[in-house]
């Protein structure tokens, strides 16, 4: 009405806090809406864990995974808070009244994927125990992930002391930042690669190789800094043996950190994620075999170390084959061997595996059918293995129900932790009594508002 310059003007103005809120729970009604609408024309999964944020609150978070627009899809269900204790029943009643309130029922639920707690997967006052009571049908998968970790943490009394010895190291000098600086300006002087250490945390996936991989490398320079603050500390970083160790504990972390991350993402399924601990057992079962014929060579910074300061081999073979050997145990025990692996070969590779013993006669027909389709066939490298199976689903309904059912699942609590760094950053000390669920969902969700919709439900200011 009043021109560019003026309408730019205007612009510059900024919102009251109030006007902001307003606009983000509007969006985040309308992506929940867009969401539920999806979620309820199909089956879904689940994916749910617990955390405290900055004010003390017990915030469970679940993600949904549903079929949409002939794709899997994920995304935030929801975000609430749990009042007073944080039991099996407590969870389960909140997630099954928040599921009432969106329509959705237990019945279209495929499988629910959580940690370990005993609150979540007890068998007799968990969740997994209060949902199979309402939905038998329901299967429960202990993150992947978390297994991992758990698996990894064996360590002999030997190689947990080096460990603790290191944490030490790096608290001494993390603990003031005084000693930061001058550990900075040392690293500098002496043109390191890196200029900080990392501190542990039992928390942090990654946390243990992180910062054994950063002590070994700058292995030289702590020594130096302990040296002239006196701490006796420093007379490991002189001991062959003991920084030898060190350097194993650095390499087989590094290779625990790319098992992780390699778990770690979305749209994962349970046949490649097992695929990958398969491969790492075995992995384990070699570097055990060349450690006992005395060949380190798969652990590169333990070799190189070695070979500079002309160390044998045989100072920490027993050590370290026995520590292989417990990860291997604990492996084992964590992600026991199927029984019959190539039970899903006909979900992977439908056109070259063409008989499957264990399904029903309908449902091998239907495959011998599906494999003979030459047409299906030119397509199938071209799409996911989800995307593939949504496909056809019109015309082998009962066959794609049976590859969803393994596909659809989560197996990782991947996207919780993941939205819970985002919620520590939405909801920090300064926005402490936020109630966060709108902001998270406006934050993390791939839906997008339908911003066109909803400023047409909002009258204009009329004039005076």
């Amino acid at each position: 009405m009043h021109g560019d310059k003026l309408a730019r003007e205007l612009q510059s103005v900024p919102l009251s806090n109030g006007t902001v809120a307003r606009r983000i729970s509007d969006m985040a009604q309308d992506i929940k809406c867009q969401l539920v609408d999806r979620v309820k024309k199909g089956k879904y999964a689940l994916q749910l864990d617990e955390s405290t944020d900055v004010s003390n609150s017990a915030q469970l978070l679940v993600f949904v995974r549903y079929s949409f627009d002939r794709k899997l899809n994920e995304d935030i269900l929801f975000c609430t808070p749990l009042e007073g204790t944080c039991t099996g029943e407590d969870i389960f009643t909140k997630l099954d009244n928040k599921l009432k309130e969106d329509g959705l029922s237990w019945s279209k639920c495929i499988g629910v994927c959580t940690d370990g707690a005993g609150a979540m997967l007890g068998k007799k006052k968990g969740l997994k125990a209060r949902v199979l009571k309402v939905a038998p049908h329901v299967k429960f998968t202990h993150c992947i992930i978390h297994r991992e970790a758990l698996a990894s943490k064996t360590l002999d009394p030997e190689l947990k002391r080096v460990l603790e010895t290191s944490i030490k190291m790096v608290n001494y000098i993390k603990a003031r930042p005084l000693n930061i600086r001058l550990f900075a300006t040392l690293c500098n002087e002496l043109g390191s690669e890196h200029e900080c250490l990392l501190f542990h945390t039992e928390v942090r996936w990654l946390s243990r190789g992180n910062v054994l991989s950063h002590l070994f490398e700058l292995r030289d320079e702590v020594r130096l800094f302990l040296m002239d603050h006196g701490s006796q500390l420093a007379d490991h970083l002189s001991d062959p043996d003991w920084l030898t160790r060190l350097a194993y504990l650095a390499c087989i972390f590094e290779k625990l950190n790319g098992l992780n991350m390699s778990l770690q993402g979305e749209n994962t399924n349970i046949m490649s994620l097992n695929d990958k601990i398969h491969a790492f057992k075995r992995k384990l079962e070699r570097w055990t075999e060349r450690v006992e014929m005395g060949r380190i060579d798969m652990f590169s910074e333990l070799d190189e170390f070695m070979e500079e300061n002309e160390l044998s081999v045989n100072i920490v073979k027993k050590s370290i084959t026995t520590h292989l050997q417990a990860l291997l145990e604990h492996f084992n025990r964590y992600f026991p061997e199927e029984t019959a692996p190539e039970q899903y070969d006909w979900i992977r590779s439908p056109f070259t595996v063409t008989r499957a013993n264990h399904l029903t006669s309908d449902l091998e027909d239907a495959l011998v059918e599906l494999s003979s389709d030459r047409t299906l066939k030119t397509v199938f490298n071209s799409k996911t293995l989800a995307e593939f199976w949504i496909s056809v689903e019109r015309k082998y309904q009962q066959l794609s129900k049976a590859a969803m059912d393994v596909l659809m699942p989560f197996c990782t609590t991947y996207l919780c932790e993941k939205t819970f760094s985002t919620l520590t950053y939405i909801k920090n000390k300064y926005r402490s009594r936020l109630n966060v669920e709108d902001d998270l969902r406006v934050a993390v969700s791939k839906i997008k508002p339908r911003v066109d919709l909803l400023c047409s439900k909002h009258c204009a200011h009329p004039s005076h």
